[in-house]
């Protein structure tokens, strides 16, 4: 098994975030809908699991943008990618905001072996659909956790309609994000996803999508609609 297979990392899905890096923190880029998107996943977050005083842990957190605004909320915020021009953009864009967070090159699984059961709060947002397996993922998240803590999932479900939404409207039409930014093939449907979180011990909360509607441009989030983006708040067990 290679290097890059053992640490659960697809090089290609790395080289695509670098090259755009330098454009993460502008809201007219590439990353626009990820700015969109940003107050709706941190009010979700917020609101189930109070970040205020919280360790936090940011797994995939790329150029910061989660990162920095659950920091603003008053968490201690660690991020982690395996992005190194990402993760330069973050730490620069921290100095020139001000806001306090702790990045690190590490994956998941390795952060792991070294501070489990190390925080309260973790989030995953839209980053299972670009590793070659999910479930590890999902597993590591869960030794890092104290028992009972909350960790928040996020990702694309895979359907005809999450096909038409994501890859033809977004990718091709739209033109939100990049060609070639997603893979349908690792698309996770929510039952999967259900079934990894009960393989880690965790507890799902709730779920909720993320709709947008290309005529107005506004996301929202709509328990009732989880054909394309969504996300899960889960509970680490206790036993």
């Amino acid at each position: 098994m290679s290097q890059n297979q053992t640490q659960n990392i697809d090089p290609a899905e790395i080289a695509k975030f670098e090259e755009l890096a330098s454009r993460w923190w502008d809201r007219e880029s590439e990353f626009k809908p990820l700015h969109d998107i940003n107050p709706l996943r941190v009010g979700f977050i917020d609101r189930i699991a109070p970040l205020a005083g919280k360790r936090v842990l940011d797994v995939g957190c790329g150029g910061g943008i989660l990162s920095e605004s659950m920091a603003q909320r008053g968490a201690e915020v660690t991020g982690i990618d395996m992005g190194e021009a990402p993760l330069k953009v973050a730490k620069l864009h921290g100095l020139e905001s001000g806001v306090s967070v702790r990045y690190r090159q590490v994956t998941v699984e390795q952060l792991a072996e070294e501070e489990p059961e190390s925080f309260d709060i973790i989030t995953c947002m839209e980053m299972l659909e670009h590793v070659p397996d999910p479930a590890s993922i999902i597993a590591a998240c869960a030794r890092l956790a104290r028992p009972g803590g909350q960790l928040f999932f996020s990702t694309l479900n895979r359907n005809p309609k999450s096909y038409m939404f994501a890859i033809v409207g977004a990718e091709r039409v739209l033109k939100l994000v990049p060609n070639g930014t997603h893979d349908f093939n690792k698309f996770i449907r929510p039952s999967e996803l259900g079934q990894w979180l009960r393989s880690s011990g965790l507890q799902i909360r709730e779920m909720t999508g993320l709709v947008y509607n290309p005529l107005t441009k506004i996301y929202r989030l709509d328990p009732e609609d989880v054909s394309v983006n969504y996300m899960v708040a889960t509970t680490r067990n206790t036993d």
